[in-house]
Parts: structure tokens; C-alpha cells; sequence
């Protein structure tokens, strides 16, 4: 575990796989911490520099007062691949880490080289809806979402193991002030137009069973980019990295060889 010091929010980040090695970065969803992707990083070839880091306000980052911009969460992520050094990197980001990953791209593409939007969209859901969010989390907590969050982040076979009771936890132990502010963030973007003016090598993954981000709307926001590439996730929701790790490292890994991020 490692924190870089950016000013205004300390970051957590960790660094796996061969430090020479190409980059790759995660960037998590709404709600979880950089443990999101375990299973992933896990599974993945080897030859990368695995990248993963805990946004403002989640997990062991700082939790700076809220509300955020989504300008601050893509200039968290572009000061730390700053710090670290980071040219050229596939930038893997689920949900709002997604939205993260396209700001990222149109504002630093000598840091990014490829996207991955997994689970995301150039917009999602209405300012009235997250405001209504917001409010319920600072008047009740984010326990009083936690049952509803569930039932759009994994599908119906997932919701039944034991393993549930994990990722309900992590959500429920993140910071309230925190997970308000990021939902300002989302909020507040639309990144259609930016989006649409990217053209670099993109992969989109949605889950069937989303509630979040159907997959409609992540294709949506993936075919902006000409010559992306789409795949969908069967029974599985808003988070399959958690779901399915082999299906998803292994289609990431195919889009890997094929940009020629690795041999």
C-alpha cells in the first residue's frame, strides 16, 4: 500500500505486476474500494504494470470536503500517473471510473493510449436522481441504499452466495461525505461531445443484468469512438470483474495483445 501526496487529497494506489512492465490502470466504480479488482489483476498475463488506485473520498484515499467535479477526480488520476511517471498506459474504469477514463483521455492522451469502459456511459442518469441520492445518503447513511445498490451491481445468481455479504460491506464502510461527493460528480457531466471526439483504441464491457449502466447505454457511449469494440457479460451486473474474472480478463486480455500494449 502506497499514498502519493497531491496537495488537496492523498490517493492510495498499489503497483502489481512487472514494475518495467507495460501499463495498466484501474480505476474503480461508486461505493468500492481498488479490492474491486483482485480477481483481475490476479488473472492477467504477464508483462504489465498494474496500476490501481482508490479515488477521492473511497476506500484509504483522503476524503476531501464534498461535493467533487468530475474535473477533480480526472485531475486526481492524471496527477498520480504524474507522480508514478505514467506515458502510454490502457486505462481500465468501471462506472464512474469509466466517466474518469474518458475525461482522462481527451485531456492527456500522451498518459493514455487505449481505453477500457467497462459498465459506463458518457452520462449517467438524471442531476434530479443523484441529487436525490445525495440527499438520502446524508440524511440516512449509504446502509439505507445498500439493498437497492445490490441488486444493480451483481445479477440474480451472485446475489444468492455468500459472497454478497463482501461487497455490501465495502459499500456500506465507505465514507458517507465521500460517496455524496462523487455523485455530485457524476451528476454534473456529460461527456458525449468530448467522448465523441476521441480516436485512440477502445473496448467496452457491459453485463446483462445491469442496473446501473445497461448495456444500451454503454454501447451507446463505446460507439462514439470509431472503431471501438463492445463485449456484453452474461448474468452478470453492473460490477463483472467481480462476476465473471475469467470471461473479463480474458476478452481484456485479447484487446491487449491486439493493440499490441503486450506480446
Amino acid at each position: 500500500m502506497q499514498i502519493a501526496d497531491l496537495g488537496d487529497v492523498q490517493l492510495h494506489y498499489r503497483v502489481d505486476g512487472d514494475p518495467d512492465g507495460a501499463p495498466i490502470v484501474f480505476a474503480n466504480s461508486l461505493g468500492t474500494d481498488l479490492r474491486v479488482w483482485d480477481a483481475v489483476v490476479e488473472r492477467l498475463p504477464a508483462g504489465l504494470k498494474v496500476i490501481r488506485y482508490d479515488k477521492r473520498g473511497h476506500g484509504l484515499s483522503t476524503v476531501p470536503p464534498a461535493p467533487y467535479s468530475m474535473g477533480a477526480l480526472v485531475r486526481d488520476a492524471e496527477r498520480l500517473l504524474d507522480h508514478l511517471d505514467v506515458r502510454d498506459c490502457v486505462f481500465v474504469g468501471l462506472s464512474i471510473g469509466g466517466m474518469i477514463a474518458q475525461g482522462l483521455a481527451v485531456k492527456r492522451l500522451d498518459q493514455v493510449r487505449a481505453l477500457v469502459l467497462s459498465n459506463t456511459a458518457a452520462k449517467i442518469g438524471t442531476a434530479e436522481m443523484w441529487q436525490e441520492r445525495i440527499k438520502a445518503v446524508e440524511e440516512q447513511g449509504i446502509e439505507a441504499l445498500a439493498d437497492n445498490v445490490m441488486e444493480r451491481w451483481f445479477g440474480k445468481d451472485f446475489r444468492a452466495t455468500p459472497e454478497l455479504t463482501l461487497w455490501r460491506n465495502m459499500l456500506v464502510q465507505q465514507s458517507r461525505a465521500g460517496y455524496a461527493g462523487c455523485c455530485a460528480a457524476i451528476a454534473g457531466t456529460d461527456f458525449y461531445t468530448p467522448t465523441s471526439g476521441l480516436r485512440l483504441p477502445c473496448l467496452g464491457f457491459a453485463g446483462a443484468e445491469d442496473g446501473s449502466t445497461p448495456p444500451d447505454l454503454v454501447r451507446e457511449t463505446v460507439d462514439l469512438i470509431p472503431g471501438s469494440q463492445f463485449h456484453l457479460i452474461r448474468r452478470a451486473g453492473h460490477i463483472p470483474c467481480v462476476e465473471k474474472p475469467d470471461e473479463y480478463t480474458e476478452r481484456l486480455t485479447t484487446f491487449l495483445k491486439e493493440i499490441g500494449h503486450i506480446g
